[in-house]
């Protein structure tokens, strides 16, 4: 299982962000982190969570510690995963 790290890609569990892949920008403590989605990208602001709410993926990027929006977003552009990032819009059947 992947670790909980800074730069590692997490889907939300829980919350209103659930199913939304996020960012970990700052390891808090044993139980909570800091992410981000970048908002732009993927509509999960920047806040703590706990880790129990979050299931870490394969995928890893290299930022530092408590990285900005802008940061995310160009390290995800230039590992070409910010498309993966964004959420799929559901289409609705006439």
């Amino acid at each position: 299982m992947p670790s909980i790290e800074i730069g590692r890609i997490c889907v939300k569990l829980a919350g209103r962000e659930t199913g939304k892949k996020c960012v970990i920008i700052d390891v808090m403590d044993k139980s909570f982190v800091l992410i981000t989605g970048p908002q732009k990208t993927t509509g999960v602001k920047r806040k703590r969570v706990n880790i129990n709410h979050l299931r870490p993926l394969q995928d890893k990027i290299d930022i530092p510690r408590g990285a900005s929006d802008e940061e995310v977003t160009t390290t995800l552009k230039n590992a070409g995963k910010l498309e993966e990032m964004t959420p799929k819009t559901k289409t609705v059947a006439a």
